[in-house]
């Protein structure tokens, strides 16, 4: 059930910023925004712990069956020496205004924003922004599951093979953006991507997310 936020706190599913006043929603004791929860249902975005509450089948995780814990699939093979580019995006009212970025530990980094936008639209367009302006092998660093699962999990074959409807039979999400990044990483070859957890220490990860959050408010 929607509830609106009265402290600020962390999406369980994007990883992005809760602030007060925006619509949130509980799942599995854990909170998200309530676009979030809706986005993932309907694009098999589904964090560990939220497919029972939602009651959506587990994608691309085993369960081991003695502790009942989730393990996660291994990351995507990398080619060697492909360069590493972080990425985020954040909004503030999810539809409100929002900011993306990417950035490179040799200095290079790009960001933008819309006034009206959500969080995963702004997680979508900064993978998309920084393999356009970055050419070569790359690894795609971003603590949006949202992101890294749609490749890592191949979830963009059964969206393909469907004509963009997901397994549950729902039209994709965002095909807008997620149609040209999609092509960029099956015409290219040599991307691929990692999660990194969000707010957890990274300094690569700190930095887009402050350059995303700086894009947003330009945006008010």
């Amino acid at each position: 059930m929607p509830m609106t936020a009265r402290f600020p706190t962390t999406c369980a599913q994007c990883s992005g910023r809760i602030m007060p006043g925006e619509e949130i929603s509980k799942a599995a004791q854990r909170w998200v925004h309530t676009g979030c929860a809706t986005a993932a249902s309907e694009n098999e975005a589904l964090l560990p712990g939220l497919e029972a509450a939602a009651g959506a089948r587990p994608l691309g995780r085993t369960v081991a069956k003695s502790s009942g814990t989730k393990v996660r699939k291994p990351d995507m093979a990398a080619i060697d020496g492909a360069l590493e580019v972080w990425t985020d995006g954040a909004c503030s009212g999810n539809p409100g205004p929002g900011g993306w970025a990417w950035a490179t530990k040799d200095g290079r980094q790009g960001s933008g924003g819309e006034a009206k936008t959500t969080n995963q639209r702004m997680e979508v367009s900064a993978a998309l922004k920084a393999i356009e302006a970055l050419e070569g092998p790359l690894v795609v660093v971003s603590d949006s599951t949202y992101v890294v699962n749609c490749f890592r999990d191949e979830w963009w074959r059964g969206w393909l093979a469907r004509g963009w409807v997901n397994s549950q039979k729902k039209p994709v999400a965002n095909r807008d953006l997620w149609e040209p990044l999609i092509e960029a990483f099956r015409e290219r070859g040599d991307i691929s991507f990692r999660w990194v957890k969000g707010h957890s220490g990274d300094e690569m990860n700190d930095l887009v997310d402050q350059l995303a959050v700086e894009a947003g408010k330009a945006q008010v």
